[in-house]
Formats: structure tokens, C-alpha cells, sequence
């Protein structure tokens, strides 16, 4: 009966644990760019971090009002800066509003590797949601392996709010995206931003959903600092 009990244990725990994700750290993950952060000319050079993706990090606040300043990529930005003020950083950003992975995956070589990125940011969930997962897996994909095969580092972004679904369920489709995000950063040990949940605790502390955000599916200057902070974590 020890025995017994002892195999069905073992076995629980060994499903259990390779069905969880193994992320990677994200105070150690990008420790070759830091080190570049904090040379000082003329031993420096410049830094580029690339975001790749739709309307959210290009800044589309009340469409057609696009907030550059504001939206995450910069706040990462002003804060990188603060942190190593000798550092040359370049923000660039290849989003293009309304397009998905797939669109995106296609102009990756052309519009996104030519910049020679050192930390690359992909952010496409909320406009995979028409798509077959298959599709946005395979694109998503594709995109890692190509960036890892130039040594940069990559960062996956799960999905900001869309307010028609349920942000508190794990069952809806776009709580399904950023599970297959998570599963890709965990596949490939690249980084992973969790906007998704940095919102969700956030409306969980009491926030309404709607102070967040300044549309259906973009945040507002409130909603973005909660996915700036959480990328800022691996500087």
C-alpha cells in the first residue's frame, strides 16, 4: 500500500511539474545588454530595442489618436535612461495598428531583423484573437527562432485587456492566447511580459477595468506604466 501510494505520488508530481512553464529569469536573461548599458564612450555603442507589433505598442490610445510618448515603448525608454544615463538607447518600433502575427511574421526579416536588434518585443495577441491558434503558434514561432538564430534576446508580451472578454477567466480566447505565449517563452527560454496579468492584479486591487483603458482594447496613459513596469524588470 506504501508503495502504491508512493508511485501515484511521484507520478503526480513529475506530470505536475513538466506541465508547468520554466521561464526564464528576468533579472539575469538580458545580462549581456546590461553589461553593454553601462559602458561609457568610447567604449559604448548604440542599443536597440525593437518592438514588434499592432496598434497597443504603436501607441494607438482613442483611435485615431496615436500617444507615441506615452505608450509603453517610451516609458521603457525614459526609464532605461534614468537607470544608465551614459547608455545610447534607440526605441524602434516596426508596429503596424491592425496587424497580426501572421501579417507580421511575413515583414520580419525585411522590416524587423534588418534593425539589429539587441532586445526584441513582440506583441500581437490582441489581434490573433480571429485567427486559428495554429496559425498565430506558427508564426509567433517562427519569429523566435529567427531572432534566436542572430543572438537576440526576445521578449513575448501577453496580451493588454479587450474589454468584451472576461479578464478574470482562464477560459476565454484571448486567456488562451497568453497561454500559448507563455508556452512559447517556456519552449524557446526567451523573456516573458505578462501584461495580461499585471492588468488582471491590478482590477483585482480594485481598479475598474475602465480607468485603464481608453478604448475597447487599448489602454490609456494608466494602462501602459503597468506594462512598462513589467518589462522594466529586466533592466
Amino acid at each position: 500500500m506504501y508503495l502504491t501510494k508512493l508511485l501515484s505520488f511521484t507520478l503526480l508530481s513529475w506530470f505536475t511539474f513538466i506541465g508547468e512553464p520554466h521561464l526564464v529569469d528576468e533579472k539575469n536573461y538580458i545580462d549581456d545588454v546590461k553589461e553593454e548599458l553601462v559602458k561609457t564612450w568610447p567604449n559604448n555603442r548604440a542599443i536597440n530595442l525593437v518592438f514588434h507589433g499592432h496598434s497597443v505598442p504603436a501607441g494607438y490610445f482613442n483611435t485615431p489618436s496615436v500617444r507615441t510618448m506615452e505608450a509603453y515603448p517610451n516609458l521603457v525608454l525614459g526609464k532605461v535612461k534614468e537607470k544608465y544615463p551614459y547608455a545610447v538607447v534607440n526605441v524602434i518600433k516596426t508596429c503596424i495598428g491592425g496587424e497580426n502575427s501572421v501579417r507580421g511574421a511575413k515583414r520580419f526579416e525585411d522590416d524587423v531583423l534588418i534593425h539589429k536588434p539587441d532586445v526584441l518585443f513582440i506583441d500581437y495577441a490582441l489581434n490573433d484573437l480571429s485567427l486559428d491558434m495554429k496559425a498565430t503558434y506558427k508564426a509567433w514561432e517562427s519569429m523566435i527562432i529567427k531572432a534566436k538564430e542572430r543572438n537576440i534576446k526576445v521578449i513575448l508580451l501577453t496580451p493588454t485587456p479587450d474589454k468584451r472578454y472576461d479578464l478574470q477567466s482562464d477560459e476565454t480566447v484571448l486567456a488562451q492566447h497568453r497561454q500559448q505565449i507563455i508556452d512559447l517563452a517556456s519552449k524557446h527560454k526567451v523573456g516573458l511580459v505578462d501584461s495580461y496579468d499585471a492588468f488582471r492584479k491590478k482590477v483585482k486591487q480594485g481598479t475598474a477595468l475602465d480607468a485603464l483603458m481608453s478604448q475597447v482594447n487599448h489602454p490609456n496613459e494608466f494602462g501602459h506604466p503597468l506594462v512598462a513596469d513589467a518589462i522594466l524588470k529586466f533592466f
